[in-house]
């Protein structure tokens, strides 16, 4: 990744948050699919810096609002946002740095207790305040009051949009109906508490800090079905029993949500594919032909 992240805008970044710039220091962190991580060392401070090219600056953005909604639950621990920007052609977001560690059967114990407590953060529609991204794909907000109505088309919709566009041959529009129609037979009734979810939870935004607390980052925040979460979380593995023990045993999941589990997953199969490419192409295909078969 071509963004870089000079001593002179370590700098700059630290005098914009209030920082003790002297003896600063700055270093690239390894990983980061989307945005380059570096960490800035001041006298006062550690932080974990994310940089995108000015142009993906609402990238950072959405991330800062969904932190801050996690945050002010109370129910889990995230970074501290300290403060983002954009200066000349990089953007930025300053968090607090947080040593983190692969979770441990107590820790996940922990998330799901942590899990169903954000998930009681209810709205008053689907939605959110705000257009965001799930990874580098737009994700719309729109407020809505009828679930499938925005499932449908803001999720499923939208990822087979943003397919036909760019595999135009793949026939994605053509999926458009059977899925529709597949859905509204079998769930059209369905009509989950708007929840506050994470909304991108699978393994890789989830860990524990050196104390053993779970710790959450990276989301797509946003009020939907809950189950959501849950389904992204099985998805690609790496939660334990523990974890769906712990969520259950505080607000158990309501009858139905194994057979709306795939439908879940298949808006994150779309969006790898959207991402990605051939591989989650096919994947997604033989769900939907899966899903609209099972009708």
């Amino acid at each position: 990744m071509a963004v870089q992240l000079d001593l002179e805008s370590a700098s700059h970044i630290a005098r914009r948050l209030g920082l003790d710039e002297h003896g600063l220091r700055c270093r690239p962190m390894a990983g980061g699919s989307i945005a380059r991580p570096w960490l800035i060392e001041t006298r006062d401070q550690i932080l974990f810096i994310k940089l995108m090219s000015a142009r993906q600056a609402g990238i950072l953005s959405a991330e800062s609002d969904g932190l801050a909604a996690l945050d002010q639950t109370g129910a889990v621990r995230v970074p501290r946002v300290f403060g983002r920007g954009v200066d000349d052609d990089l953007a930025w977001l300053a968090l607090e740095f947080l040593p983190l560690n692969s979770r441990h059967a107590d820790a996940d114990m922990r998330l799901g207790r942590a899990l169903a407590r954000i998930h009681r953060h209810a709205g008053e529609h689907y939605g959110w305040s705000r257009d965001n991204f799930i990874g580098l794909t737009p994700q719309p907000n729109p407020a809505e009051q009828d679930w499938t109505t925005f499932f449908l088309w803001q999720r499923l919709g939208h990822q087979l949009e943003l397919l036909e566009k760019k595999d135009p041959g793949g026939n994605w529009s053509g999926f458009q109906r059977p899925l529709f129609e597949t859905w509204q037979a079998r769930f059209g009734r369905h009509r989950p508490e708007p929840a506050l979810v994470h909304g991108d939870l699978w393994s890789g935004n989830a860990a524990m800090d050196d104390e053993g607390e779970p710790v959450l980052y990276d989301p797509a925040v946003h009020y939907a079905d809950r189950e959501c979460d849950l389904a992204m979380s099985r998805l690609f593995g790496g939660f334990s029993e523990a974890f769906y023990r712990a969520y259950e045993a505080a607000w158990p999941l309501p009858k139905g949500h194994e057979a709306r589990r795939p439908w879940y997953q298949l808006y994150h199969l779309l969006n790898h594919a959207n991402l990605f490419g051939d591989s989650y192409a096919s994947r997604a295909k033989g769900l939907i032909e899966s899903l609209v078969r099972r009708d």
